[in-house]
């Protein structure tokens, strides 16, 4: 337990990194002197270097100690934040976020195998819970904080504060996480064959998408909520997001391993984080809810990632260190394109109050690719039964 908790530690620094630049976002422009839709693409070229870190480098580490590698992933993360709160210049920035973006991307989806090697088959849907939880963790207790030292300091600051986390999650593994070698990952041909897989290509299909709703859209908070309602202290929304994410992850695991059928809570998921997006900009006219929609979106789109590293891992149980990693791939990949289309978007004339319809549809769209992956279960488990029939006789 203690080592699923060192793990924890980290993913809890890499979400307060990765959510808290979308509050720091007019600050930073205010130093650099850019429009909203160019620090926007701060956020994008972290998420887009978080998504290819994790299958280059898998391959590259193979063989090596995961403790190693852990380490090494945190001390580039630390680094990229280091730098990014002295970064002088936009570009300076943009190459400091795409380091952070590295290291994390290396990190994530190896703390996520490791968590799910280190428990039981039974446990395995809780302890994957526990990495998500632990990042959700990072944005609600590390935003809110992250904008607090921000406003008395400045948003250099909170940069460093991350850097230090970050430190002391690596040196926290450095010492007390046992030393065991990164399992083989497959070869290229067979990466190729994973991604060629229907059943595999639609899953991942399903996380890039929603991500792109969800992640794309968060970067984009402050301007909604001052664009719809006028409203300049966001903190409280941001926060009400990262709760519904704490309770969504935390959650999520056990439910999974009680009814064992990931694909169709990520159903339930999906309607309702839809919902969630068509109500936001009503719900913020109205005071007594608003703060429903963030609750809920932020649980949904927090919940969705533990089904489909789920149903990954059932697909390809010998090979959870790619799985992990294409779908963390498509996660931030997913937020990186996110971010740079809504930003186009709102260059394009699309209003600020009028992304949460665009994610909306969005989200309706990997709601339809997912009831078709259950179709396709089901179609799957019938032949399976057929298949297996026969051989008794």
């Amino acid at each position: 337990m203690r080592q699923i908790l060192l793990l924890t530690i980290g993913m809890f620094t890499l979400g307060f990194d990765a959510y808290v630049i979308a509050g720091l976002l007019p600050d930073i422009g205010k130093t650099l002197r850019i429009s909203a839709s160019q620090t926007g693409q701060a956020v994008s070229v972290f998420t887009l270097c978080y998504a290819l870190a994790a299958p280059i480098f898998a391959t590259l580490l193979s063989g090596k100690s995961i403790r190693r590698i852990l380490v090494w992933a945190l001390a580039v993360f630390s680094l990229g934040n280091g730098a990014s709160a002295i970064a002088s210049s936009f570009t300076m920035l943009l190459i400091a976020r795409a380091v952070a973006g590295i290291g994390a991307g290396l990190y994530s989806p190896l703390a996520a195998t490791a968590a799910a090697s280190l428990v039981s088959k039974k446990k395995r849907g809780r302890a994957l819970s526990m990495m998500l939880g632990g990042m959700s963790t990072g944005t609600v207790v590390g935003v809110p904080l992250g904008l607090i030292i921000a406003e008395h300091l400045d948003w250099h600051a909170t940069l460093w504060f991350i850097t230090v986390l970050g430190l002391v999650a690596m040196f926290g593994i450095m010492i007390w996480f046992p030393s065991f070698p990164a399992s083989a990952p497959p070869s290229l041909r067979q990466r190729v064959a994973m991604i060629a897989n229907g059943r595999i290509a639609a899953i991942i299909s399903i996380t890039f998408l929603t991500s792109t709703a969800s992640l794309g859209l968060y970067t984009y908070t402050a301007s909604i909520l001052q664009n719809v309602a006028d409203i300049q202290f966001i903190t409280p929304y941001l926060w009400a997001w990262g709760i519904g994410g704490v309770v969504g992850s935390f959650s999520i695991g056990a439910l999974i391993d009680r009814t064992g059928r990931p694909d169709i809570l990520m159903t339930s998921i999906l309607a309702t984080m839809a919902f969630a997006m068509f109500s936001l900009p009503f719900g913020l006219k109205l005071p007594s809810l608003s703060y429903l929609p963030f609750i809920l979106w932020g649980a949904m789109g927090w919940a969705s990632q533990t089904p489909q590293q789920h149903a990954l891992l059932q697909l390809h149980p010998n090979h959870g260190a790619a799985s992990a990693a294409l779908n963390s791939s498509a996660n931030y990949l997913g937020s990186a394109v996110g971010s740079a289309f809504f930003g186009f978007a709102m260059l394009a004339g699309l209003t600020a109050s009028q992304l949460p319809f665009a994610a909306g549809c969005l989200v309706l769209v990997s709601l339809l690719g997912q009831w078709g992956i259950i179709s396709s279960n089901k179609k799957y488990r019938k032949y399976a039964k057929r298949k297996n029939n026969h051989l008794d006789l």
